[in-house]
């Protein structure tokens, strides 16, 4: 896909569904189709804002490739441990910061919001999404995702992606 062929509602309406299904893919609990959203080899990590404006390359979650994002899914299911929840993420403020012919370079605001098992809302993260997105195996996918936390503590295991 030629990504400068697109008009400019064509190119934000993709990227903006993008990102709605990928969202939605977690929050409905479907994590191990979460992976497919990305290239084989990829870059997805998060990282706290404070570590991102210090140029600090420590990452809370790090992985490069597809395969190791399918490992944190099984690790996810069978290794930890955790009450019940639930994630409900919201994504808006989406801007295309660069369009190339084969890749589209976007940032874009999320908020993250969890009940637990007694019913009580609270805000767990928020932050942005800096994306790469590129046209691969005939759909979209994210060749590198970094996910960049304003919340400066995480106060439970951080295993479901952002």
């Amino acid at each position: 896909m030629d990504f400068l062929a697109l008009s400019p509602l064509e190119r934000q309406y993709e990227v903006e569904q993008l990102l709605a299904r990928y969202v939605h893919c977690i929050d409905d609990d479907r994590l191990e189709a979460w992976p497919e959203f990305f290239t084989r080899r990829c870059d997805y990590r998060i990282v706290a804002r404070e570590n991102a404006e210090r140029g600090l390359p420590l990452a809370t979650i790090a992985c490069d490739s597809r395969g190791m994002l399918e490992d944190r899914v099984v690790s996810l299911r069978n290794a930890n441990i955790y009450g019940w929840h639930r994630y409900r993420h919201l994504v808006g403020s989406v801007l295309l910061l660069e369009v190339h012919a084969e890749e589209i370079v976007a940032r874009s605001h999320y908020a993250v919001f969890r009940t637990r098992g007694e019913g009580v809302g609270e805000t767990y993260s928020v932050g942005t999404y800096d994306d790469r997105i590129v046209f691969d195996e005939g759909q979209l996918r994210f060749r590198a995702k970094l996910v960049t936390y304003d919340t400066h503590r995480i106060d439970s295991l951080l295993a479901t992606p952002l």
